[in-house]
């Protein structure tokens, strides 16, 4: 009988010693850099790998290109990983409790057992003559009718008993079946997670490999190369009229999170994160509508798949805007035709135009209305 708890327990323990190990946390990103041509909403980031890096005093623009090419490279592979990481978590809370569950089904297994075995204890001290023998001997016949009826109700409560027995047993044989698959799921997150990381840390080692490779002067002109074609991005979308029908009031809930997100100014990106020292992409936005009392998903193309869209003449200030048609990098829009973002590897959270990135679309967190609606 304690044997078996013995082993049940152990294996409890060991599910949640494995969860541990399996969930220590690792590295993190999520975000891309500057498309090519930023201007163009729903550009393909797709393009094939270039050639091997330019060399300095050769062609920046080509420079900035291939840089470009790495940087949304490893904001795809961020996304794997930060996906991975979430289910992972999940995972190893689901594992907890099924570890919990097992525990506690064999303790009331072993209580069980326990009251079965008294029970055939006290059947078997007054179970060894037959009732007619017991008839004639008892000096008084109410008490020994009263007494069988007695013997017919502990005899339903020990079919009872064993029935719950069964009943347990079965759920023991469920919830072990059940830790051993999720387990298994969650081995293979680990591994998904762990050649995220390592695609991750090819790109951007790649990235800083080019970079590494210019003079101080040629690292200048391609930082005004990435502003330049970013400006003529945010004057392309401007001039479309768009501001002029972007007159949205945020939510209580919209404002809240537009103070998070836009105090995390200057904080470095670092890909994986979720604050407060560092932030990628998704993680920014994600902990900045945390700070404002909602959960939302924590990859940009979560937040893409399961937020409600709103038309991007409709948004406002609060509403997140997804970039690229692979929806690897998200901003939040905070008004007046600006968004806040973590861009990436080497860059710190900053404020930009909201269409210097080929969007997307819009996606709306919260479902609260303002005064004007």
């Amino acid at each position: 009988m304690r044997a078996g708890k013995h082993v049940w327990t152990t294996a409890a323990v060991t599910v949640v010693c494995a969860i541990t190990v399996l969930a220590a946390p690792g590295t993190a990103f999520a975000d891309p850099g500057p498309s090519p041509s930023p201007g163009t909403p729903g550009a393909s980031p797709s393009a094939p790998a270039a050639s091997p890096a330019a060399t300095p005093g050769k062609d920046l623009e080509a420079v900035r290109k291939k840089l470009d090419q790495l940087y949304r490279r490893a904001a795809l592979a961020t996304e794997e990983y930060n996906a991975a990481e979430e289910k992972t978590e999940q995972q190893s809370a689901q594992l907890v409790e099924l570890a919990k569950k097992i525990v506690k089904g064999q303790e009331k297994l072993d209580g069980l057992k326990e009251r079965a075995g008294a029970a055939a204890r006290s059947q078997y001290r007054t179970g060894g003559l037959p009732d007619e023998a017991k008839l004639m001997l008892s000096d008084d016949p109410e008490d020994f009718l009263d007494g069988t009826g007695r013997v017919v109700q502990g005899q339903r409560a020990t079919k009872g008993l064993i029935g719950e027995m069964t009943r347990t047993q079965e759920d023991l044989k469920t919830y072990a079946a059940d830790a051993k698959t999720r387990f298994e799921k969650l081995e293979a997150n680990r591994k998904a997670k762990a050649a995220a990381q390592k695609k991750v840390e090819k790109q951007i080692k790649a990235a800083e490999k080019l970079e590494s490779e210019l003079e101080q002067e040629e690292k200048e002109r391609l930082a005004r190369l990435e502003r330049e074609a970013q400006e003529r991005a945010q004057t392309a979308w401007l001039g479309s009229g768009i501001l002029k029908d972007l007159d949205g009031e945020a939510t209580e809930q919209g404002r809240k999170a537009v103070e998070y997100a836009t105090a995390q100014v200057g904080k470095p990106y670092q890909w994986g994160a979720e604050g407060p020292k560092a932030y990628d992409c998704s993680g920014l936005t994600s902990q900045a509508w945390v700070a404002a009392g909602r959960t939302i998903p924590r990859t940009s193309q979560q937040q893409w798949q399961q937020l409600k869209r709103v038309d991007v003449e409709d948004m406002r200030p609060g509403d997140l805007i997804i970039y690229f048609d692979d929806a690897s990098h998200v901003g939040m829009y905070i008004g007046d035709g600006s968004v806040v973002h973590a861009p990436r590897p080497g860059r710190s959270i900053t404020i930009a135009g909201a269409g210097s990135m080929p969007i997307l679309g819009v996606v709306r967190p919260d479902t609260g209305t303002t005064g004007q609606e």
